[in-house]
């Protein structure tokens, strides 16, 4: 018999590893893509701290990295370290950077729904913010686009809100991490919690009550994303949300 045969040993299948990583694989690798950006957008800063011939100290950091256009080329930068990042986890797997990511095309009738719900939501927020008596737009970033539109900075800081932070973003949270997360134990709707919770903490720099508007933005993503099976669906979204911020603050803002 072939088996017993030392020439001709029996074929053993090996078990096809999982094509997605799961709950751990997906949090340790989100740190991994996380700090990557950080990385991308600190590496930025630090390379106009060089240009400039300025100490390369943290008070060089700080003061540099609080001018407008040096924020703006950092959230850029940060764009091609998180693809690099995802697509080195997505890699390693075998799997189809495409196909993990859902990067496919939405129909006019998903976008026209994730829009509407976008508006409704944004809308809502308003209405409160203008019955507590809060600004709708935290003071701080009306300032720094404010700043770069009087400094020249407007289209570069236009471009790194509304297309490189979006991508980026949007790669890490309703791309990888819910890809991830959907196949764990979480299912479908704790990977929606749990994506935009990460995604509201990227954004600290802001108070509790904005945070509170951002996640509540971030489950409508979420579930876009899960509705549509589309990447660039919110991506899309994300980026006409920000974009209409940008080009409100800086040119028709009071």
């Amino acid at each position: 018999m072939d088996s017993l045969n030392p020439d001709n040993p029996p074929l053993v299948e090996t078990p096809a590893l999982p094509r997605v990583w799961k709950f751990w694989g997906t949090a340790l690798w989100g740190l991994g893509i996380f700090f990557a950006m950080f990385v991308g957008q600190l590496g930025a800063v630090v390379l106009l701290v060089g240009l400039r011939g300025l100490p390369m100290d943290l008070a060089s950091v700080q003061v540099v990295g609080r001018e407008p256009q040096a924020l703006a080329l950092s959230v850029i930068m940060g764009l091609p370290a998180t693809l690099a990042a995802v697509w080195l986890a997505i890699r390693i797997k075998k799997a189809s950077f495409a196909d993990y990511l859902a990067l496919y095309w939405p129909s006019w009738r998903q976008f026209l729904l994730g829009a509407a719900g976008l508006l409704l939501t944004v809308l809502a927020w308003e209405v409160v913010s203008r019955s507590l008596g809060r600004e709708a737009t935290p003071g701080f970033m009306t300032d720094l686009l404010k700043s770069g539109r009087d400094n020249g900075a407007a289209l570069l800081m236009l471009f790194a809100f509304s297309v490189a932070a979006p991508m980026s973003e949007e790669v890490l949270a309703r791309g990888f991490l819910f890809r991830g997360w959907s196949e764990s134990f979480l299912r479908v709707p704790g990977a929606i919690i749990l994506s935009s919770l990460v995604w509201t903490a990227v954004h600290l720099q802001y108070d509790l009550y904005f945070l509170a508007e951002v996640f509540s933005i971030g489950l409508w993503f979420g579930y876009m994303r899960y509705r549509a099976g589309s990447l660039w669906l919110t991506i899309l979204l994300h980026a006409l949300n920000n974009m209409t911020a940008v080009v409100l603050t800086m040119w028709l803002g009071s």
